[in-house]
């Protein structure tokens, strides 16, 4: 079962990164949403994550919630290419991975910028992003 990306769909650091995992994501592994699509937030809101949460992309992978680096270093486990090495990280305490994620979140509006609506997949990267048609796919958690 795949897992799920959630991430802001106006932030262009957010859409870039998004587009760099669906590059690298040659097992297909993922689907991804935006958190401000009406979708994401019903999945979400099963799992009591707040609707207005911006700040991190979150990863709904085996029915748990992973926010922030933990969630990031999950996703990179699955990156075809040098990125899965990242993944031992996670064993450092989120004391200490987490506040630069938090300085990198504070400031990505300000560094690269935001789109006045949320991204709409092109019709090549439709079947990766979450929809209706393709949630029998993501995990039994969120159907």
């Amino acid at each position: 079962m795949k897992s799920i990306i959630f991430f802001d769909g106006v932030c262009n650091l957010c859409n870039a990164s998004i587009d760099f995992i669906i590059q690298r994501d040659s097992d297909d592994t993922f689907l991804v949403g935006a958190l401000q699509d009406e979708l994401s937030r019903e999945i979400l809101d099963e799992f009591e994550v707040d609707k207005n949460y911006l700040d991190s992309l979150v990863l709904l992978e085996s029915g748990e919630i992973f926010y922030r680096s933990t969630a990031a270093l999950k996703i990179s486990k699955n990156l075809s290419g040098l990125w899965p090495a990242l993944y031992p990280l996670i064993y450092l305490p989120k004391w200490l991975r987490d506040p630069v994620y938090d300085w990198i979140a504070r400031n990505r509006y300000r560094w690269f910028g935001k789109k006045s609506t949320c991204r709409l997949p092109s019709p090549e990267e439709k079947a990766k992003f979450l929809s209706k048609e393709n949630m029998h796919t993501a995990i039994p958690a969120a159907v």
